[in-house]
């Protein structure tokens, strides 16, 4: 932070009110162009994020390849988590470039990476193995220009909203990054039904649209911190991070005689190499001279305090939307007459509630939080969100569809109240030419959380699936007819087969048993097993289990982030009238036109 001798003024925060004062003279309406531009690349960001996640069976079958063969997987598991792994990998590196060269520049430039990487996915030329290498490939282009977007998009607000108001306006972006999310299993599912290139055509008159307006109508205001980029701590960043969340997402995939990868010898290299180098990566930072982060913004209460709060919540809200896919397309949906294949664009209706409640909270929490504080809001977000996780344990797997709705809206509505004081505390907290960095360690637990998610909450649910599954399906596929030796062999297979048929929209029983040819064997009730009630039945017992273990530990997250956010303190902008009649006291303020908009800034501040 840039200081004077005799104060803390943040001298990069008072030219950057000048600068936003000095656009708000010719451009009245900017803040709002600023917003609207923002929030619609956020939106597009994360729609992409998990509108691959329900059109994967109509993807698959487009490019002619069985994601549940065994030598597939791995395609499955990066067309998954490549977008995500990058993002999260590459946010800070662009927040850090962000603040070097301007916000405006990186974002934008965000804006023309997403664009032309999704005309590339729609023109997909090859077929299968091919075809999911380049698609993976273009998603992780994809994921370099969300990274771009996301590092500087908070940044870019903070720096173009006063502080009465940018707990609102963060607020609406963030409900943006989160329905996002949300809408992204909706709008999938009906593209996905109608053609699979659909859900890569459909960003790309928006993303053009974004592209040239943002050149157009964007503005740099921020405190730019100029330097040289840090290769060494970026690179071990990059190195230690994708390593460390890769090896989490393979540790779902079996190994040897265990259900899942832990035990895999690359998968325990990944962690504690990842782990390593990202310890390295702090030494590291603490030596240089222009490090790639500040880690002493840690120090800052409200700065890391919040972070861990936001990174609570991001893996807690992963898990929830991964556990209530395979709930509905696995359980609920086939029961209540649902063929599979159509389950995961009906899974994503039936979760509107969530999307609703989050819509609904996370403006008006933002805009209380800029009146009274964002400790009330953040903190009882996170515990109501809690207290919905443990709410789901209590309903029946074959619920009342009325309770289960008015669940999961609260949950949403918990989500809302936290998401915008907490991005507020983050932004806010930090000086104005920390901004774009902090905004892109922010955006990478966020992303980092969901991949982080992924394998915590799947690993979870495998093992609850272990110890009861093999029993009952043993006993359950032998009284259909099939002989001992395949109930035994299918029974003894790893849970996370059938969970990925399930949350791919296949029907598992078939794809279980279709290789060993019992179902056309004689005496073998075909109808029962492949029907829409033998395998929800089935496994109701045994996924109830897992889920006691998974809504527990994602409640005990939200509980701890409640305490953070909580400890965080009140309120955490600095006073933008003190600020600027500090600055004016101390000479930094020499344009009379500007002193004039000054003190109307300040009344409008102290309004």
């Amino acid at each position: 932070m840039s200081s004077s001798d005799n104060t803390d003024l943040d001298v990069g925060d008072v030219a950057t009110i000048r600068r936003r004062i000095r656009v708000d003279r010719d451009h009245p309406h900017y803040k709002w162009i600023a917003l609207t531009n923002t929030t619609l690349g956020i939106l597009l960001v994360t729609i992409n994020s998990s509108i691959v996640i329900i059109s994967l069976p109509a993807i698959f079958r487009g490019i002619h390849l069985d994601p549940l063969s065994p030598g597939n997987v791995s395609y499955l598991l990066w067309m998954l988590m490549g977008f995500l792994l990058t993002s999260a990998v590459l946010v800070v590196m662009f927040g850090r470039l962000g603040d070097m060269f301007g916000r405006v520049k990186v974002y934008n430039q965000g804006f023309t990476v997403f664009t032309v990487s999704a005309i590339a996915l729609s023109f997909d030329p090859f077929d299968g193995g091919g075809g999911a290498l380049w698609l993976i490939g273009w998603r992780v282009v994809q994921g370099v220009g969300g990274a771009m977007l996301m590092a500087n998009s908070s940044a870019i607000l903070t720096d173009a909203f006063p502080t009465n108001q940018r707990g609102m306006a963060l607020g609406i972006n963030q409900v943006a990054a989160v329905g996002g999310s949300f809408l992204g299993l909706i709008i999938g599912g009906v593209l996905a039904d109608w053609d699979w290139r659909a859900v890569f055509w459909v960003s790309v008159p928006v993303g053009l649209l974004g592209t040239v307006w943002g050149y157009k109508s964007l503005h740099e205001l921020g405190e730019r911190n100029p330097g040289k980029l840090d290769f060494a701590g970026t690179a071990l960043f990059a190195v230690g991070l994708t390593a460390l969340l890769a090896a989490i997402t393979y540790g779902i995939q079996p190994y040897g005689d265990s259900s899942t990868g832990w035990m895999n010898p690359w998968v325990l290299a990944g962690v504690i190499g990842g782990v390593a180098m990202l310890v390295v990566f702090c030494i590291v930072e603490t030596k240089v001279a222009e490090p790639m982060f500040h880690l002493g913004l840690f120090r800052i209460r409200a700065f890391g305090l919040s972070n861990f709060a936001g990174l609570m919540a991001s893996v807690g809200r992963g898990g929830l939307q991964f556990m209530l896919i395979i709930w509905l397309q696995g359980i609920w949906l086939p029961l209540h007459g649902f063929s599979y294949e159509s389950t995961p664009l009906w899974a994503g209706i039936y979760l509107l509630p969530l999307t609703v409640g989050f819509l609904a909270a996370g403006p008006l929490s933002g805009w209380l939080s800029d009146r009274f504080g964002a400790r009330p809001f953040a903190t009882g977000g996170l515990i109501l969100v809690g207290v919905t996780f443990l709410l789901l344990l209590l309903i029946p797997v074959d619920f009342n569809y009325g309770l289960f709705a008015l669940i999961v809206f609260l949950n949403g509505v918990g989500s809302g109240l936290f998401s915008s004081p907490n991005t507020a505390a983050i932004m806010s907290s930090v000086p104005a030419d920390q901004r774009g960095v902090a905004s892109g360690m922010r955006g990478t637990l966020f992303n980092g959380g969901t991949a982080l998610s992924i394998g915590i909450f799947f690993s979870l649910m495998i093992v609850g699936l272990s110890n009861t599954l093999p029993g009952a399906m043993s006993s359950g596929l032998q009284s259909q007819g099939v002989s001992a030796g395949v109930a035994h062999s299918v029974a003894g297979l790893p849970p996370v087969g059938s969970l990925f048929a399930a949350f791919l929209g296949f029907n598992p029983m078939q794809e279980l048993l279709a290789p060993s040819g019992e179902l056309t064997r004689a005496g073998v009730n075909h109808d029962v097993l492949t029907g829409q009630s033998f395998f929800p039945h089935l496994i109701s017992g045994p996924f109830h289990s897992g889920l006691i273990v998974v809504f527990v530990a994602a409640a005990v997250m939200m509980f701890l982030g409640a305490a953070a956010s909580w400890l965080a303190g009140g309120r955490y902008v600095h006073d933008e009238q003190v600020e600027l009649a500090e600055a004016s006291r101390e000479g930094l303020l020499s344009d009379s036109g500007i002193e004039e908009e000054v003190g109307k800034e300040a009344v409008r501040v102290r309004v």
